[in-house]
């Protein structure tokens, strides 16, 4: 899996617009059976996130509301910038059966292989 880029392109107009995306932390680990991600992003909730298969590519993004806050603020080191992260997917994956959740601030992703391309034993006769 590779990460390719991070642009936004809006088509249908003379010049070509871009929207800035925090890159969230992203842990990848291969198993027997495909991949997992696990994609950190805090204050985004179940209905904040899309996740798209487009031209083999794996897009994941995240929408989070901004915080309410009662006072001025005096000092901010969040960011209010949404998630992306773009990955190619290897042609190995069974697309049709990514699954995916979001617990306490965590995306899990599953990335299964096809069944024809997992390991399996060969029995003998």
């Amino acid at each position: 899996m590779n990460i390719v880029s991070q642009e936004n392109q809006k088509t249908g107009q003379q010049s070509t617009q871009q929207t800035a995306y925090v890159a969230p932390y992203v842990d990848i680990e291969a198993t027997d059976s495909g991949y997992g991600l696990y994609v950190e992003m805090p204050g985004v909730n179940r209905e904040g996130i899309e996740i798209t298969v487009e031209e083999g590519n794996l897009i994941v993004a995240g929408h989070r509301e901004p915080l309410a806050v009662s006072g001025e603020p005096l000092h901010r080191e969040t960011r209010q910038l949404d998630f992306r992260r773009v990955y190619e997917l290897d042609p190995s994956i069974d697309a049709s059966k990514i699954s995916a959740r979001i617990e306490q601030g965590i995306l899990t992703v599953n990335l299964p292989k096809a069944e024809n391309l997992k390991p399996r034993r060969i029995a003998l006769d």
